[in-house]
Formats: C-alpha cells, structure tokens, sequence
C-alpha cells in the first residue's frame, strides 16, 4: 500500500515538475486535461494528509496482550492510507485545490512561452 502511495506522490511530484521544465523551456509535450490534473491533485493531498496522519497514529500505543507486532504495524498503514484518500474524497483541507491551481497556471505559463517561441 505504502509502495502505491509512494507512487502517487511521486506522481504528482513529476506532474509539478514536469510543467516547471515546460515553462523553464517552453515546451510542452501535451496539455494535461483537468481532469488528470484534479486527480493528481487529490492522489498529493491523499498523500500528504497520511503523512500527517503516520505522524499523529506514532504515538498511540498497542494493546499488549492482543495488539503489537508487524501485522499490526501493517494494517495501520493501510488504515492510515485509506483515510487519507477518504479525508481527500470528502473535500480535504484544500490543499487538493491550491494544488490544482498552480499546475493549471503552470501549464499555461508554459503554452503561452511556447506560443511565443512559435511566432
């Protein structure tokens, strides 16, 4: 789960920088449509909000009879993951939105450097 989550984060990450180079460059392979872009941005707040919850779940101690070990450890993560996606599918903290925002503008600012290198 973890490895999946990392993915995503690695993702949204390459989406950010990949529309930087593009407007470092101007070039732009192709446009993303809105619709990757919101996904994107809610796979990186997903991501960021089990972060926060990792760090919140570090210090609840285990039941020591019946709690504790690995098992435990693993099925926390893939407890925390979840909420994060469903913290994010209910309208997170926002960050999903900034997060859009600032890819939309990136790749604008990136076609539009192109489209002044074109004429």
């Amino acid at each position: 789960m973890m490895d999946t989550t990392a993915a995503n984060f690695s993702n949204a990450i390459a989406g950010m920088q990949n529309a930087r180079v593009a407007d470092a460059t101007g070039k732009m392979n192709t446009p993303q449509n809105i619709g990757d872009i919101e996904k994107t941005a809610k796979e990186f707040e997903a991501v960021f909000l089990s972060q926060m919850l990792t760090q919140m779940f570090a210090g609840i101690k285990t039941d020591g009879m019946f709690g504790g070990g690995y098992a435990e450890n693993m099925y926390r993560d893939l407890m925390i993951g979840e909420y994060g996606k469903q913290i994010s599918a209910a309208g997170g903290l926002g960050i999903a939105d900034s997060v859009k925002s600032f890819m939309i503008s990136a790749q604008e600012m990136a076609q539009n450097a192109a489209a002044r290198q074109n004429s």
